[in-house]
């Protein structure tokens, strides 16, 4: 099985940028699907990118989209998300998934808590107003 560790949080201005990345380890990390959540206190986990085995197919909710990119390095065993134009409620901790893929495809839409099994311990991420 799959083992993540996320890294690159910190603390940014409204406005700025971020990348934050997630190292996998443990098995073929192109078998799995992938997906960057996070969750701010006193709120549910939720889905912020969704992005399958081979990096051609991505998913956003509208909160997000057109300010966050998700890819990965499958040479590298690396996911990333790119977050540009961050504001105070994209203030959180996030989380990089992993969902084994095998015979099938990667979840469509935008990435729910259920599709997915193995979890990073999260990277936290402040943006200041």
């Amino acid at each position: 099985q799959v083992q993540l560790v996320e890294s690159g949080g910190g603390s940014v201005q409204a406005g700025g940028s971020l990348r934050i990345s997630c190292t996998a380890s443990g098995d073929t990390y192109s078998m799995y699907c992938m997906a960057w959540f996070r969750q701010a206190p006193g709120k549910e986990r939720e889905g912020v990118a969704g992005i399958d085995r081979g990096g051609g197919r991505t998913h956003y909710p509208d909160s997000v989209k057109g300010r966050f990119t998700i890819s990965r390095d499958n040479a590298k065993n690396t996911l990333y998300l790119q977050m540009n134009s961050l504001k105070a409620e994209d203030t959180a901790m996030y989380y990089c998934a992993a969902r084994y893929s095998g015979w099938y495809g990667c979840p469509e839409g935008e990435p729910a808590l259920a599709d997915f099994g193995y979890w990073g311990q999260g990277t936290q991420v402040t943006v200041s107003s």
